[in-house]
């Protein structure tokens, strides 16, 4: 177990206090075979003191609930308590905020954390892209024989399919980055920082993927004997050596995520304890159920408070953890306070982990920067005029809720119809509409020209898949003239290809549903996107996608001969032209608006600086940013807690207003409830405030 409060980590506690004691004199035992398995214990000891054995632990929650932070303190804790232990955190969300939270310059190499008391800890942020060309870079030549053996696809082609930028890379990349640190065996404590919610799940379904995989690769490797099998012939396979070792990798992976600690956090907020559930019940249907084998419930009031933002909080968190000791029972539930103070730095984590997991009272404060506040001007909320809106930020800042009240105030004053669609793997439409949200778009508020609808990207796929293989099937019949003999092998291995679901199926399916959605020009579309490291990679994916087709129209232009490929050359070219469309209008200021979402935190502030500097980098701009959640002083009176949260809050806004003099700024009031339903949405919409 991953228990920092017991030294479980030191190899001579996995047996009990009374047989090392009887183990120092082995011939004085009376029974033969107790001598015995005392002695066998004895070489397991053996083994594990030369051998280290790793504790994984995987920080799971919503975008946004405080994970880094939480994972931090506790591999930081870790190392204190095991010194003479290696300890590492690596983060595996595209938006790596590691750096941020130890108040510390990181690259994209494993570095060391200066620690008093000769504690070890490194900490990793794994670039997905570096990540994945190493691996391809060391299996590229065998790659590239399997699959042109195995396909109409030459090797030139290949090569160049392998060179272009694959969406899923962030998720592929964790695996493979978990799989080095662990087969590479030097730390006794791995920490997991994990991507919000829907991408985790992604990560944790990718061993069974690769393993499917392999076995597309094994069949496509066998080419030769499989044909031999058929219709006579010498077998030649390629890539056995290769294939076996992946497959002893993936096994490897599923085993330590099997055993792993998953730690889950979350927050008093419905919207937070939706969601987690949601994931437990997911994780529970998986192929392999995960466990959740602990829960931090992050940003809790215990005390009442003297205003009302305080007394709400405490009552959502009364009822918070009764929710959480019902659903969770037998879990330990860590409690860690709002103190209304940022944590930062190694000092303020350190603190936070004696807090959280020896329950400590959390002592520790810092003073925000100094600096004018900033003034906020009555505004009225945005309509939309261009055909579409995309609204982006960090998980948990409101982007939902958001996107909503852009819709809602849309419809409140222009007669124009509006689709509202998340493309969050985790959505959460159906909190703030109080309505049952799925794939296919239906009326919200008991407005018919208000729709809404969550993308279920792996439905999506599947439904796909079998109107493929209905193609592929006919395409490869013998009833068919101009088919070649060795197409029987094709269908095969699309078959088997078409089975797996891909990562990346989010980004490139979402692609093509805002496409669609924007066939009909006379709505307002709203994209609620997913947090901040795979929305900019689904940005990214029109480029990749036009990159692809020009590459496979290239590929089965050399086969126009063969029928399969003259139609799945026409269905590529529609889609080219589909991308190209809506780049068009991704790249039209008049057309597209990109509004970004932040909290006036630390934190969510450095992230969305770099998120607005890859938005410039893609040719994209946001002019209007929401700050969410501002604390008004009239609102929280003299209670300490807010005072302190508020002071912290006007330096952010101070900051955001100068480094973004050229943008609309706009403060949305911290409401005591959380907003859904119309009388929500109303209430959210009827003020907000411009920063100036």
């Amino acid at each position: 177990m991953f228990d920092i409060e017991h030294n479980s980590g030191s190899w001579f506690q996995l047996y009990p206090q009374s047989t090392r004691r009887r183990k120092r004199r082995p011939y004085q035992s009376r029974n033969y075979r107790s001598w015995r398995k005392l002695a066998q214990f004895d070489m397991v000891r053996i083994v594990l003191k030369v051998a280290k054995v790793t504790q994984l632990a995987l920080i799971i929650g919503k975008g946004g609930v405080g994970k880094t932070t939480v994972a931090a303190a506790l591999a930081l804790r870790t190392a204190y308590q095991h010194r003479k232990h290696s300890v590492l955190i690596m983060s595996t969300d595209p938006a790596h905020s590691l750096a941020d939270v130890f108040q510390k310059s990181l690259g994209d190499e494993i570095e060391p954390v200066s620690l008093r008391d000769g504690a070890k800890l490194t900490v990793w942020q794994v670039n997905a892209k570096k990540q994945f060309q190493e691996f391809l870079s060391r299996n590229r030549k065998t790659l590239l024989e399997i699959l042109e053996k195995g396909s109409i696809l030459s090797m030139e082609d290949v090569d160049s399919l392998l060179d272009s930028s694959l969406p899923g890379m962030a998720e592929m990349s964790a695996l493979l980055g978990l799989e080095q640190v662990l087969s590479a065996g030097k730390y006794e404590h791995i920490v997991v920082d994990t991507a919000p919610f829907g991408h985790t799940l992604r990560l944790l379904e990718l061993p069974e993927y690769f393993q499917r995989f392999l076995t597309f690769l094994e069949l496509a490797s066998s080419r030769d004997r499989v044909l031999a099998q058929h219709f006579g012939g010498r077998p030649n396979a390629v890539g056995s050596e290769m294939l076996e070792q992946w497959r002893t990798m993936a096994a490897g992976v599923t085993r330590a995520l099997e055993s792993a600690e998953i730690l889950l956090v979350t927050t008093p907020e419905k919207f937070a304890l939706n969601e987690s559930l949601r994931f437990r019940d997911l994780l529970q249907g998986h192929s392999s159920p995960l466990e959740i084998t602990g829960l931090v419930l992050n940003r809790a009031t215990t005390a009442r408070g003297s205003c009302r933002i305080c007394q709400a909080r405490a009552k959502a968190t009364r009822e918070a953890r009764s929710l959480l000791k019902r659903e969770f029972p037998g879990q330990k539930i860590r409690v860690a306070e709002d103190l209304g103070t940022p944590i930062l730095g190694r000092a303020g984590l350190a603190a936070f982990g004696d807090h959280v997991f020896a329950g400590r009272r959390m002592r520790w404060k810092s003073a925000p920067p100094a600096g004018r506040e900033p003034q906020l001007k009555k505004a009225e909320w945005p309509t939309l005029t261009g055909p579409l809106s995309l609204v982006l930020g960090k998980g948990g800042v409101g982007k939902t809720t958001v996107s909503a009240a852009l819709g809602f105030r849309t419809r409140e004053k222009t007669k124009a119809a509006v689709e509202i669609c998340s493309v969050d793997p985790a959505p959460s439409l159906d909190d703030v509409f109080q309505a049952e949200i799925n794939n296919e778009p239906q009326a919200v508020l008991g407005d018919k020209k208000f729709r809404a609808s969550e993308m279920d990207s792996v439905r999506l796929f599947k439904q796909w898949v079998q109107e493929v293989k209905i193609s592929i099937e006919e395409a490869t019949t013998a009833e068919r003239s101009g088919i070649h003999l060795d197409l029987w092998f094709e269908r095969q291995l699309f078959s088997q290809l078409l089975d797996m679901v891909p990562p990346g199926v989010d980004e490139v399916l979402a692609i093509i549903r805002i496409s669609e959605l924007l066939e009909d020009s006379s709505k307002r579309v709203i994209i609620d996107m997913a947090p901040t490291g795979h929305a900019l990679d689904l940005l990214r994916t029109p480029d990749r996608i036009l990159a692809w087709t020009r590459l496979l129209l290239k590929t089965l232009a050399a086969h126009r001969t063969l029928g399969f490929a003259r139609d799945a050359g026409v269905k590529v070219a529609e889609l080219g032209q589909r991308i190209r469309g809506l780049l068009d209008v991704l790249q039209d200021p008049k057309r597209t608006r990109i509004y970004t979402v932040v909290l006036p935190e630390p934190l969510p502030d450095r992230e969305t600086e770099r998120l607005l500097q890859d938005l410039e980098e893609l040719g994209l701009g946001s002019e209007s940013i929401f700050i969410n959640r501002v604390l008004f002083a009239q609102t929280i009176r003299n209670c300490p807690r807010c005072q302190q949260a508020r002071r912290w809050q006007m330096a952010t806004l101070g900051k955001l207003r100068r480094r973004y003099r050229s943008k609309t700024l706009y403060a949305i009031r911290n409401f005591p409830v959380e907003i859904s339903g119309q009388r929500g949405l109303a209430s959210f919409t009827g003020e907000l405030w411009r920063v100036e």
